[in-house]
C-alpha cells in the first residue's frame, strides 16, 4: 500500500522520498535512543534533495524498506500549510475570512491538518502563525497512507486534486521575512510588501490576543503587543493604531483595562527597540 501510494503521487509529478517508520512504544526504525521525530524524518543519506519521480528509484527503495513512511517534496506540485493544534485551525480559518481552502486536505496521524495549495515559491515558514508552519521550497510533508508514532494513520479528508490558489491574506503573510539562508542575494529585500505584511501581522496579532485561551492573555498579549512594537519602530505601523487594535482584542479576550495598558506599553516600547529591517544590508 505503502509503495502504490509513493508511485502514485510519483506519476502527479511530485518528488517522493522514503521516511523511516514508527517503532514500538513510539520510538523510531533509525534506532535513535528520543528520536525527537519517530517516524518523520527521511531515510535516505542525502534527505531531500535525493526525492524522486522515477518509479524505478521509487520500486528499489521500498524494496528495501517496504515500510518505509511516504515524504512528498513541497514546493513542485503544491505548497502546504501543516496545522498541528485546534488554535492554529482557527487562527488560519480567521485569516481567510471564516473559511477554509476548498482543495486537497489531509488528516495527519497527530490529528492535524495539511492544506494543499499551489505553489508559490517561497520556502518553508516555521510558526506562520501560532500552530501552523507552512512547507514550500526546501521543504517536504508526510503523505497517507503513512503511520503516525501514536499509531494512527494519515488520511485523506478531501482526495487529491488541483491544489488551492493561495488567498491574497496568506500569500502575503507567507512572504515575510526570509531566513537568511533563503535569501544568499546581497542586498535582497527581508520583507516583501512592507505595508502589506505589517497589515496582515496587526490581523493576525490581534486575532491571537482575542482567541487566547485563560491563562495565557496577558503572555500574549505582551508577545504581540512586542512583535508589533518592532513594526511601529520601522516605520510599518502607527504606535496609536496598534494600541487601539490590541485594546480591543484584550477586552474581547477578558483582560482588565489597568492590565490591558501596563502590558501593551511594555511590549511596544520594547519592540520598538529592536525594530524590524526592511532592507537587508549588501554584503561587501
Amino acid at each position: 500500500m505503502l509503495f502504490d501510494a509513493a508511485l502514485a503521487y510519483a506519476r502527479h509529478g511530485i518528488p517522493v522520498l522514503p521516511v523511516h517508520t514508527p517503532a514500538a512504544g513510539g520510538s523510531c526504525s533509525c534506532g535513535r535512543a528520543g528520536c525527537e521525530r519517530p517516524g518523520k524524518h527521511p531515510r535516505l543519506r542525502h534527505g531531500l534533495t535525493e526525492a524522486s519521480v522515477d518509479p524505478r528509484r521509487i520500486e528499489m527503495w521500498w524494496a528495501r524498506w517496504p515500510q518505509a513512511n511516504v515524504g512528498l517534496r513541497t514546493g513542485v506540485v503544491m505548497d502546504v500549510a501543516d496545522v498541528d493544534s485546534p488554535g492554529g485551525w482557527h487562527g488560519l480559518r480567521h485569516l481567510l475570512g471564516g473559511e477554509l481552502p476548498r482543495g486537497p486536505q489531509v488528516r495527519t496521524g497527530g490529528g492535524g491538518w495539511h492544506f494543499w495549495f499551489s505553489p508559490i515559491g517561497y520556502g518553508n515558514r516555521v510558526r506562520l502563525l501560532p500552530g501552523v508552519d507552512w512547507r514550500g521550497s526546501g521543504g517536504y510533508v508526510i503523505a497517507p497512507p503513512s503511520r503516525h508514532a501514536n499509531g494512527t494513520t494519515y488520511y485523506w479528508a478531501i482526495r487529491p486534486g488541483d491544489p488551492a490558489a493561495v488567498p491574497a491574506a496568506l500569500r502575503d503573510l507567507v512572504a515575510g521575512p526570509d531566513p537568511p539562508s533563503a535569501t544568499p542575494e546581497a542586498g535582497r529585500d527581508a520583507i516583501v510588501h512592507p505595508g502589506r505584511y505589517a497589515a496582515v501581522a496587526l490581523e493576525a496579532e490581534t486575532a491571537r490576543v482575542a482567541n487566547a485561551p485563560v491563562g495565557t492573555r496577558n503572555d500574549t498579549l505582551n508577545r504581540a503587543a512586542f512583535a508589533l512594537g518592532r513594526l511601529v519602530g520601522a516605520g510599518l505601523l502607527d504606535a496609536a493604531t496598534v494600541t487601539g487594535e490590541l485594546t480591543a482584542a484584550a477586552r474581547w479576550a477578558g483582560l482588565g483595562r489597568a492590565e490591558t495598558t501596563r502590558t501593551i506599553r511594555s511590549g511596544l516600547n520594547a519592540g520598538r527597540l529592536r525594530p524590524l529591517e526592511t532592507t537587508r544590508r549588501r554584503v561587501a
